[in-house]
């Protein structure tokens, strides 16, 4: 599924560690948010990190789901974004 826009709150957010990319190193964390249809894990890298934070209701523009791992990911496409609607 893509060009999908998702609002929710942030539940829990995981520790950013440094990965190496085919365009170099980056930092890379995750962030669960929920809403009253269930929860599910949004990847987070570079920036997006320090803009989202536990307790805040945010809204992913132009989202994209994969299955990973066996589970469903939520990713910010390379013409979306995160905003945060209330801190």
């Amino acid at each position: 599924m893509r060009g999908l826009i998702i609002e929710g709150i942030v539940v829990e957010k995981g520790e950013a560690k440094l990965v190496k990319t085919r365009y170099g190193p980056a930092l890379v964390s995750y962030a669960i948010i929920y809403d009253e249809t269930g929860a599910i894990r949004l990847n987070l890298w570079r920036g997006q990190i320090q803009k989202v934070k536990v307790g805040a209701k945010i809204r992913v523009v132009n989202a994209f789901v994969k299955k990973f791992r066996g589970r469903l990911e939520l990713n910010v496409g390379g013409d979306g974004r995160i905003e945060v609607v209330e801190e």
